[in-house]
């Protein structure tokens, strides 16, 4: 009991994310007669959202080295949708080179911003307040101001529709997609054995480890909470495919943020950029790869979001940028850069879109929503910067004397 408890203090901030998640999403399910949980619903969450956990994977990339953010996202994804939209609909481009284009658009527009970030040293508010506006003004361009429609199935493939059912004949509890439960049990076996393989190195190499008993009520929990997920999808039509490529990007990153050298200079580089330079990160560049990064996500997050509207619209990715700052910042992420994670990010992620799809469900307005969701947004920093300065306040008897006051200062008599 007492590593238990240990184990939430230590990860209080996290914990606290979760309950408040768990706590909305029990409220809303309440609130809206058990229609948020229902297996359409479910369904539907993931496809309005697979775009705004894209942009805050890699919004939290660019926050991580100092607090920067990126205000362009939301016109990039219109400007890359614009792009495909005019290489497919308008010109009769081949879909999977049309892609493929639009990701190396993405990077050249990443390499233009991080450029003038990185080695210009211009603000990145400034620089990306600025491709906002060149990229919206782009998309208008690149569009005339019309909406193109619609894109053939082939383009559509990759992030819309759901996985079929491979074992048509089994019907598994009644569900309509099989497939999906032996997904989630599949997803939860490996979740497990990764956990156990991890506590065991971690134990031989004599780190700290929490008790066995944490680590088991942890797996139960999460793989619990897996399995009623694909077993809900199940009973509608199955896994989204967008799906695939949002839990191909949270692992990718997950990864490149917590086993990586790269990973941790990017931690050090948001903790004191002085210090890491001096250390031998090349903060330099590290900066710049973080906004080729973040631009290359939102290249995606521009096709996932076309393929899902059918169209390419001039009006696409307004307050994009709004929405997966949000996110990062919900999920735990620091407003002087140096902390957050990609699984708080998709907890903050999540508490966005059950606030949008449960308001939506009763019938709120769009004006009470956006009160809601900015109050959501000024509470999650205030309760993370409120927390720094009690911390500094209980440590600061130990941080030495206090400097003296000019008139206390000696005189050297020379």
């Amino acid at each position: 009991m007492s590593s238990l408890w240990t184990t939430l203090r230590n990860n209080l901030r996290q914990y606290m994310i979760l309950l408040a998640l768990l706590a909305i999403i029990i409220a809303f399910q309440l609130m809206t007669n058990g229609t948020l949980l229902k297996p359409m619903n479910v369904s539907n969450l993931i496809f309005q959202n697979a775009y705004v956990v894209i942009l805050a994977v890699g919004m939290l990339m660019c926050i991580l080295t100092g607090g920067n953010i990126d205000l362009s996202v939301g016109s990039v994804v219109a400007l890359i949708g614009a792009c495909a939209g005019t290489f497919i609909i308008s010109w009769g481009w081949n879909s999977h080179l049309t892609i493929l284009l639009c990701l190396l658009i993405g990077l050249a527009i990443g390499a233009w911003q991080g450029f003038w970030i990185a080695y210009a040293r211009i603000p990145a508010f400034i620089v990306t307040l600025s491709g906002m506006l060149v990229f919206r003004g782009l998309t208008l361009i690149v569009l005339g101001g019309l909406t193109l429609a619609p894109f053939p199935s082939d383009f559509l493939a990759y992030s819309t529709g759901y996985i079929p059912d491979l074992f048509p004949g089994m019907s598994l509890f009644g569900l309509r997609n099989s497939t999906s439960l032996l997904i989630g049990v599949l997803l939860a076996i490996i979740y497990c054995i990764s956990q156990m393989r991890g506590w065991i190195w971690r134990k031989k190499k004599a780190y700290e480890v929490e008790s066995p008993w944490v680590l088991l009520l942890k797996m139960v929990i999460v793989s619990a909470a897996v399995i009623w997920l694909f077993y809900t999808l199940g009973a509608y039509r199955g896994v989204p495919k967008v799906l695939i490529i949002v839990g191909i990007i949270l692992i990718a990153y997950s990864y490149f943020t917590t086993h990586t050298v790269m990973g941790r200079h990017l931690y050090a580089l948001g903790g004191n950029e002085k210090a890491a330079r001096l250390s031998g990160v090349k903060t330099t560049q590290l900066l710049f790869l973080a906004y080729v990064n973040m631009a290359f996500l939102a290249s995606i997050a521009g096709i996932v979001f076309s393929a899902r509207l059918n169209s390419a619209s001039p009006q696409a990715g307004q307050s994009f940028e709004l929405d997966a700052i949000a996110a990062c910042f919900i999920g735990g992420a620091s407003a002087y850069g140096g902390i957050g994670t990609v699984g708080g990010t998709l907890i903050g992620a999540m508490i966005m879109g059950v606030l949008n799809n449960g308001m939506s469900i009763m019938g709120i307005s769009s004006n009470v929503q956006q009160v809601v969701k900015g109050l959501v947004l000024l509470g999650a920093v205030a309760f993370d910067v409120l927390g720094k300065q009690r911390m500094q306040l209980r440590f600061l008897p130990f941080f030495g004397r206090r400097a003296p006051k000019p008139q206390e200062s000696v005189k050297l008599e020379g």
